[in-house]
């Protein structure tokens, strides 16, 4: 059976922000890691603000197990060796009980063995390509068979016969696309293209070209950061923007899209798990004290939300543990139902997050409309069938 955490995500409209750096005696720490700085700061300085939100919600509302969350912030810099020293730092140095961050797979694979060693817990709140389950991360962002395995179903559905694939030149575009080219071959479809640019790089003129002599039906966009803006602008001045050539994005959200300019990627496709157009009450509630704090014209995005149910997630795993102990929240947290503003979501025994997938198109504003969403929350894949036959999670937590 499992368990029950309710209650509201989203406090007074009004939330100090309450960030120091000593800790208090009766506090206990978490970490929040994110880049503050570099290429992704354009994607990652949103979430930290959602999660710091989320801390600041449940301190307002009486803390966890009687004890009020102290935040401390450290900045990634868009740098995995980065990432992986301030991880060191949070667990050994400030004691953290826990750490909510990361967005690349560079910087989560870079923090994995230093989580590892200590037996701590980190909490991802983005997206990525499967092909990893750890015990000592918790994964709510989308696994392969709940963002891109759905978006390749829309387009075959769609009748996108021809496909090409551009991304950065790190570890999550390329094991995704190397799951979207075998069930392209498996469907007998076409691979138009496959081009890669290093992290935060900005010259495409070569893989536009490229793209301009395929001809393809859709073009599947796994850019991470800033390189987004490069490349739709550059598209765009070649008289092949979303009116012209379907692009289909999955690091593309409303908060890159509004910084990018919304006119430039109007009419252009992303798959995520939540939409800041999702029409329900607590997500209304949701995104209006997120803009209280960061202004009326602030986009809410799936890592964003993604982050901040993670915060509220290992609250209710603590209370349902009674402890702050890493395998004692671990184990909770497992088949837990947690009430968030996409609705209410529970961690399957592989540790990550079972959750619908929605295909949203870009408006003039910046917003999603849904043009698509899953029958039901689906049941995390992290190893691709077709991709890593027989290959399945080495542990079960519950």
């Amino acid at each position: 059976m499992k368990n029950s955490a309710t209650g509201a995500l989203c406090g007074a409209a009004t939330i100090a922000l309450a960030v120091t750096a000593a800790h208090a005696e009766d506090a206990v720490a978490v970490g929040v890691l994110q880049s503050l700085s570099g290429t992704m700061a354009i994607s990652e300085v949103t979430v930290k603000n959602a999660e710091v939100m989320a801390i600041d919600e449940i301190n307002a509302a009486g803390g966890v197990m009687g004890r009020q969350i102290e935040a401390v912030v450290e900045d990634g810099a868009s740098d995995p060796a980065i990432f992986a020293q301030k991880a060191s730092k949070l667990i050994q140095n400030d004691d953290v009980a826990t750490v909510f961050g990361g967005w690349t797979s560079a910087s989560r694979k870079a923090m994995l063995p230093v989580f590892e060693r200590a037996d701590s817990l980190l909490w991802y709140p983005v997206q990525f390509e499967g092909n990893e389950c750890s015990p000592n991360i918790m994964y709510s962002g989308a696994q392969p068979n709940q963002q891109i395995l759905p978006a390749y179903d829309w387009a075959k559905a769609e009748g996108k016969q021809s496909y090409f694939l551009v991304g950065s030149d790190y570890v999550f575009p390329r094991t995704a696309n190397l799951i979207v080219k075998k069930h392209l071959a498996e469907d007998g479809l076409a691979l138009a293209g496959e081009q890669y640019v290093p992290l935060g790089g900005t010259d495409f003129s070569a893989v536009i070209a490229k793209i301009r002599a395929a001809k393809p039906d859709i073009i599947f966009n796994t850019l991470n950061g800033d390189s987004n803006v490069s490349f739709f602008k550059q598209m765009a001045a070649a008289g092949m923007g979303p009116d012209k050539v379907q692009v289909m994005s999955f690091s593309i959200a409303e908060q890159e899209a509004q910084a990018m300019g919304a006119s430039l990627v109007a009419g252009s496709y992303a798959t995520w798990n939540y939409f800041e157009t999702l029409p329900t009450e607590a997500n209304a509630e949701f995104v209006q004290a997120y803009r209280t704090l960061y202004g009326e014209d602030a986009a809410v995005t799936d890592p964003m939300l993604h982050g901040y149910l993670n915060v509220y997630a290992w609250k209710a795993a603590v209370e349902a543990a009674g402890s702050f102990d890493t395998d004692a929240v671990r184990a909770a947290a497992v088949g837990l139902d947690v009430d968030t503003p996409m609705g209410t979501v529970s961690f399957s025994p592989n540790q990550s997050l079972r959750q619908a997938a929605l295909v949203g198109k870009l408006d003039s504003q910046g917003q999603f409309e849904i043009v698509w969403s899953s029958d039901a929350a689906i049941e995390p894949e992290p190893y691709d069938a077709l991709t890593f036959p027989g290959k399945t999670c080495g542990f079960v937590t519950n």
